[in-house]
């Protein structure tokens, strides 16, 4: 069994230098395509529980769909933003990560240093060039 397990969407930038900072580490993470194979509500909460978060900061309110919904309306208890993100996948903010040290929504993808058992293994920028690790596998 893999200790990492990434909650991966590859068009997000964000999520893409996540996983790029766990491989650095030496790691192949279990990736879990979340919009093509969501969690289950039971996964779901466990997640949400295990990053001692409220649901409302695992949502991702930038989505046309949560405006739509109103999502951001205080009436919504969180049995039924729960159903909105298992309806619409897109509404799970990532990436959620979980390793043996704990589970975190890795934004910035820098949160992920935090979560590794393992240092990272050399330099490492992100895509848009912002060097976060040295070639002595240190933060920058």
């Amino acid at each position: 069994m893999n200790p990492i397990t990434i909650y991966h969407n590859p068009q997000c930038g964000t999520s893409r230098n996540t996983l790029a900072l766990i491989r650095n580490s030496g790691v192949e993470p279990r990736v879990i395509p979340y919009l093509e194979t969501p969690p289950s509500r039971t996964e779901l909460l466990a997640l949400i529980a295990a990053m001692g978060t409220p649901v409302r900061a695992v949502m991702r309110a930038k989505e046309a769909i949560y405006q739509e919904l109103d999502l951001g309306n205080p009436t919504w208890n969180d049995d039924a933003l729960i159903d909105a993100m298992l309806a619409h996948p897109i509404l799970i903010n990532r990436p959620i990560v979980v390793t043996p040290l704990g589970t975190r929504l890795c934004r910035p993808s820098e949160a992920v240093l935090d979560l590794l058992p393992q240092p990272q293994q050399g330099a490492f920028s992100k895509e848009d060039g912002e060097a976060v690790i040295d070639a002595q596998g240190r933060r920058v």
